[in-house]
């Protein structure tokens, strides 16, 4: 059935202040954006792991007829790669991805007209977008992402102290001897995304393939990040939406797992801040309930989008 859904893919080329080249956005569209069904576009999370994880976001062209747009953002997957950026958090700014979503809503002729979901990194950057009330914007979707930096990174201690004394050591010492390019680390870290990011074993082959991109260019994210998911070092680290989480004006769906790195202390403020909201988590996931618990997923959303 999936083979039924048409596919259309793109590049968008445009300047980026500082970039020193033309920059290209690539995307790929599931379905007709002119069917006259309000488009879904989708945020990949990161900063820097690219686009393929939420290809599955098409479940709700199949099962729902919503055309959905994914994209690599700049810096990552099939998009502008600027490795000579490193460490260069003028550049890599929220500012400049808020920016590519903006030119590319209006590229495909949808800012007037669309809905809006992220996942992680994707979320934190769609709930600032939200938060400027951009008139076209009719629905948000934030999944599995925190109101603020700090409340992440302290979610991460706590679940870190859950993980093997012996894990726990070796992230430990190589965050303290700035080690953390080493294999020892890099199998730590495995170690706790395989509990906290995502619980298939083995792990899906599209969430393999965007970890794949971030492997062979880390740039973005260890720009905005740092070297993993709880230890934070670069300009994102001060992020925080909990003077604005209150200006979103749409219908918004927060999810998270009962597992997520995005624990309940990271989602409830915007709960508590946004207006008009509903909280759905999910029992059997982590931090991908969308590969996790698919169907229920996609069927929650679905509704909402729908309703």
């Amino acid at each position: 059935m999936a083979d039924a859904i048409s596919t259309t893919e793109g590049t968008m080329t445009r300047d980026v202040p500082n970039a020193g080249k033309p920059c290209e956005t690539w995307y790929r569209i599931y379905g007709d954006l002119k069917s006259g069904v309000r488009p879904l576009v989708v945020l990949h999370g990161g900063p820097g792991v690219a686009s393929e994880y939420v290809s599955v976001f098409s479940d709700l062209t199949i099962h729902n007829s919503i055309p959905i747009v994914i994209y690599d953002q700049l810096g990552c997957g099939r998009s502008t790669h600027l490795p000579d950026k490193r460490g260069d958090t003028d550049f890599w700014s929220e500012q400049l991805f808020l920016d590519e979503l903006k030119a590319l809503l209006e590229h495909l002729g949808i800012y007037n007209d669309y809905d809006l979901a992220g996942h992680s990194w994707g979320g934190m950057l769609g709930s600032r977008h939200a938060a400027r009330q951009p008139g076209g914007l009719k629905h948000l979707v934030i999944a599995s992402s925190p109101t603020s930096m700090d409340l992440w990174i302290k979610a991460q201690d706590v679940l870190r102290k859950r993980l093997p004394q012996d894990v726990q050591d070796a992230l430990d010492k190589n965050e303290r001897d700035g080690t953390t390019d080493s294999k020892e680390y890099h199998d730590a870290v495995g170690v706790f995304y395989s509990q906290f990011l995502c619980r298939l074993n083995p792990m899906p082959e599209l969430l393999q393939q965007s970890f794949g991109w971030l492997e062979k260019d880390p740039t973005v994210y260890f720009t905005m990040n740092g070297p993993s998911e709880f230890y934070v070092t670069g300009n994102l680290k001060e992020w925080s939406m909990l003077e604005e989480a209150h200006k979103i004006s749409v219908p918004t769906l927060l999810t998270n797992g009962w597992n997520d790195e995005a624990q309940d202390s990271c989602v409830y403020p915007f709960f508590k801040l946004i207006p008009r909201v509903r909280w759905v988590q999910f029992a059997e996931s982590s931090h991908t309930a969308h590969f996790e618990e698919r169907e229920k997923f996609f069927k929650i959303v679905g509704s909402f989008l729908t309703e």
